[in-house]
């Protein structure tokens, strides 16, 4: 019964070594052909497999999926893969644009190594850092510049709507001055005329006072009558010139109204 056991245990692991080995034989096929996809799937049937995650991870890294490749790369234990772990790390964050991670990488990488490809990365990524923060800082002084810049074309711009509007503000305190003197001067030339005016009246005689037709007639005086020796001595001058002229009686003032004289 024992060795039953045995014999069933025997040929279930050599079928799945098998099955394994056909896995991994696909698999490093694909990844040689540079079918990266078909790789992956291969290799993520290996799960748990010792070298299984360092070789998913590297079908991932060229495949350009750095981030899956990054997290298969940590799952990776096996110290003799620990260098090339750590190289390929390094790439990896370098693709992600994490800089700082991967010099960190290539840093403990050479600690286990010394390798030339490793040590260029290194290099290479410190010059790119050294180039990212000169240019980091070049970029910050320009706009520091450029915020004093604008800092001062802002006080400068305040000065001059300062300045605009003093001189608006003069302007229009000339314009009501100037009106007010037109205003004034006119003020001054209408009473210099009222004046003119006044003066000219006070010289000029009083024009006469019409008078009514009742004072008219009343101030009238009539003619005192004539005498009786005086048209006596009129009648005869007329007679003497031959003028027969019919005189009529002239009544006196003690006369009576209805007394006739005949001439």
């Amino acid at each position: 019964m024992k060795s039953l056991i045995l014999l069933f245990c025997t040929i279930a692991f050599l079928h799945a070594g098998i099955f394994d080995f056909l896995d991994v034989s696909k698999a490093k096929k694909s990844y040689e052909s540079k079918d990266y996809k078909s790789a992956i799937r291969s290799y993520k049937k290996l799960e748990g497999k010792q070298g299984a995650a360092y070789d998913l991870a590297n079908s991932y890294y060229k495949n350009k999926q750095y981030k899956q490749a990054l997290e298969e790369y940590q799952k990776v234990t096996d110290k003799s893969l620990e260098f090339k772990k750590l190289h390929n790390m390094g790439n990896t964050y370098a693709h992600l644009g994490k800089i700082d991670d991967a010099i960190k990488s290539y840093e403990n990488a050479l600690k286990i190594k010394k390798d030339k490809d490793t040590q260029y990365n290194l290099d290479l990524l410190k010059k790119q850092k050294k180039k990212q923060q000169k240019k980091k800082k070049k970029q910050q002084q320009n706009n520091k510049k450029q915020n004093n810049k604008n800092q001062n074309n802002s006080k400068q711009n305040n000065k001059n709507n300062k300045n605009n509007k003093n001189n608006q503000n003069k302007n229009n305190k000339e314009k009501k001055q100037n009106k007010d003197n037109r205003q004034n001067k006119n003020d001054q030339q209408n009473k210099d005329q009222q004046k003119s005016q006044n003066r000219d009246k006070k010289k000029s005689p009083p024009a006469p006072k019409k008078q009514n037709k009742k004072e008219t007639k009343g101030s009238i005086k009539k003619a005192p009558p004539i005498s009786d020796m005086e048209e006596r001595k009129y009648k005869n001058m007329l007679d003497n010139r031959g003028i027969n002229t019919l005189m009529l009686p002239i009544k006196s003032k003690g006369d009576d109204n209805h007394e006739e004289n005949p001439w």
